[in-house]
């Protein structure tokens, strides 16, 4: 059974898909302990959410679901819906790991996971930042359909830079050119991608061709 929660004022909301109660339980206790963040509700399936559940700013949701539906395609109705969302694994499919890694998630964490290490990546992935793991890394480094694109050097410390969170202003202060270079840098950038069929529309976009391509620093375990 789920659970439905009042939000306070300027918190994040966040719901959970999972069908095991108890590691709902456990993933609910982490983001109370967290006050700028609010557990608004539980769910077993991506349906029951939109049925049960008000509108959630990040949503954490089990990689397998008993009732058979598929990663990606829940992937895709959250984002539509307009949440996050945050991949839990056991580890146990590697092809499901590496089918979700493709999709709009902000990143895919084992549950098994230390509490705090759970708990940095909910606070991560509620403020829009990607979260980098060893299980999303492996399942980029395993994929053979990912095709590198060639990007030039100065376009390799654009990406690298703005990725990792910084502004176009920022980005072009520390390489010391102009503001429009940079936009032109970006637009090449996402040409490129989109030439061989990886998009990176957004900026957690890039930051996830930067990390499949090794332009920016792997994760770390743990």
């Amino acid at each position: 059974m789920g659970f439905v929660a009042d939000t306070g004022p300027g918190v994040i909301r966040v719901a959970m898909v999972d069908d095991h109660a108890l590691v709902a339980m456990a993933v609910r206790g982490l983001v109370e302990s967290d006050p700028s963040l609010e557990f608004v509700g539980h769910a077993e399936t991506v349906a029951e959410l939109f049925q049960r559940v008000g509108p959630a700013d990040l949503v954490i949701l089990d990689l397998r679901l008993r009732d058979g539906s598929e990663p990606a395609a829940n992937v895709e109705r959250l984002r539509r819906w307009g949440a996050r969302v945050l991949v839990l694994t056991s580890g146990e499919d590697p092809y499901l790991i590496r089918e979700v890694s493709r999709t709009d998630v902000l990143g895919i964490v084992r549950k098994s996971a230390p509490p705090a290490a759970m708990l940095a990546a909910i606070s991560a992935a509620a403020a829009g930042d990607s979260i980098a793991t060893t299980e999303w890394a492996a399942a980029l480094d395993s994929d053979p359909s990912i095709e590198s694109a060639p990007l030039t050097d100065r376009e390799r410390e654009v990406l690298t830079l703005y990725a990792s969170g910084l502004g176009a202003k920022q980005v072009a202060t520390r390489l010391g050119i102009s503001e429009n270079t940079i936009d032109d840098h970006l637009r090449r950038i996402r040409a490129v991608y989109h030439s061989v069929h990886r998009p990176a529309n957004t900026k957690v976009e890039l930051y996830q061709r930067g990390v499949e391509d090794g332009f920016l620093p792997g994760p770390t375990s743990g």
